[in-house]
């Protein structure tokens, strides 16, 4: 029988540090350009402090609410129908750069239901599939069945568009089918269907095809195409081994483009060096490691997958987002988790950590 206990305090304690270093580091990144554009230092600074706190108020209440709560159908209809037409409805918002993520409400709120879609995608994965843990091998009847929110979802962040939460919603289905037992064959299956597709996207797009061209040779165009990445490695190589000093660093001066987003991660390696970068990484494994061990130690499979699925979420993009920044992948607009500067993926991401350490208090 699974017994009450306390939370798991290693990963409460690693969410509270990754948060207090996001925002450390997120006033670092945008001090003077939010000074040259909003004239306030303190102004993405400030913002961020708010979603921080409101995902912390999040976190806490939902460390105290029993996770089987999300089990009901009532509840996953819901959360998943809210969902979906969100993302329906940030499609008729104004875009920004040629995407339509966002919902906002003037100046003072907005938000981007692609990072909601990622916490609940996993909540009705885990719900589906955890009665149907004998059935993983009837394509037709479990398969198909469960794929198709996925696939709805993904379809309609690839129309914001936004490939790199896509892939990410696409690689966390996976893993999560794998775990309840999918055969490697329809994995593959899967790939390879959706392999033409993927290729389609990334060379028969102009500005997707150019991105590649960019990550096969970064230093073609290093003033043209080519410069965020160029500027990204110009920040990591030059922290060396313990870097520049907190607010010293040269790059988020109107060198190096979303320094406080997408490339917060560089700004981490030029002004904490090598050491800073890897205590973050660190810090990420930790997380991993204690959000994989709740999910191996739980007894109710509904609990196993969506521990899994929140971990595998969160370790995902941070992999995605320190693979952008160092050049190892094509570039991709993919927040660092508890760190880059985004008010609903902080939100969402503290939220889910209180899902989890809901789980972390069942013990063999």
């Amino acid at each position: 029988m699974a017994k009450r206990v306390g939370v798991d305090k290693w990963l409460f304690f690693t969410t509270i540090v990754l948060t207090v270093v996001g925002l450390v580091m997120v006033f670092s990144a945008s001090a003077v350009v939010a000074q040259e554009r909003f004239h306030s230092a303190y102004a993405l600074l400030g913002k961020q402090i708010v979603y921080a706190l409101g995902g912390m108020l999040a976190l806490t209440i939902l460390m105290h609410v029993d996770y089987r709560t999300y089990k009901s159908p009532r509840f996953i209809y819901a959360v998943t129908s809210m969902t979906t037409l969100l993302l329906v409805i940030v499609l008729f918002f104004p875009g920004l750069n040629g995407s339509h993520r966002w919902i906002r409400f003037g100046s003072l709120f907005d938000f981007e239901p692609s990072e909601v879609a990622k916490p609940v995608l996993v909540l009705f994965l885990a719900w589906f599939l955890h009665t149907r843990l004998d059935a993983m091998h009837d394509a037709k009847k479990t398969l198909l069945r469960a794929a198709v929110m996925p696939v709805v979802m993904v379809a309609l962040v690839l129309r914001q568009p936004d490939l790199g939460t896509a892939l990410v919603l696409a690689a966390v289905t996976a893993m999560m089918m794998m775990f309840a037992g999918m055969e490697w064959k329809y994995l593959l299956g899967a790939m390879a269907a959706a392999a033409p597709v993927l290729a389609a996207m990334l060379f028969l797009v102009p500005w997707r095809r150019a991105r590649m061209l960019v990550f096969l040779h970064p230093l073609a165009d290093p003033m043209g195409i080519g410069y965020h990445i160029t500027q990204s490695l110009i920040a990591v190589g030059s922290g060396g081994l313990t870097g520049r000093g907190y607010m010293e660093g040269i790059e988020k001066l109107f060198y190096l483009p979303e320094s406080a987003t997408d490339f917060i991660f560089a700004n981490i390696a030029e002004e904490l060096g090598l050491i800073g970068a890897l205590s973050i990484v660190a810090l990420y494994v930790v997380l991993g490691v204690r959000g994989f061990r709740a999910a191996f130690r739980a007894q109710d499979p509904f609990a196993r997958l969506v521990a899994l699925g929140i971990t595998a979420t969160i370790l995902l993009q941070a992999l995605f987002n320190i693979s952008v920044v160092l050049s190892l992948v094509p570039a991709k607009g993919i927040p660092l988790p508890l760190i880059s500067y985004g008010g609903t993926s902080i939100f969402c991401t503290l939220a889910s950590i209180g899902i989890l350490l809901n789980i972390t208090k069942q013990a063999d």
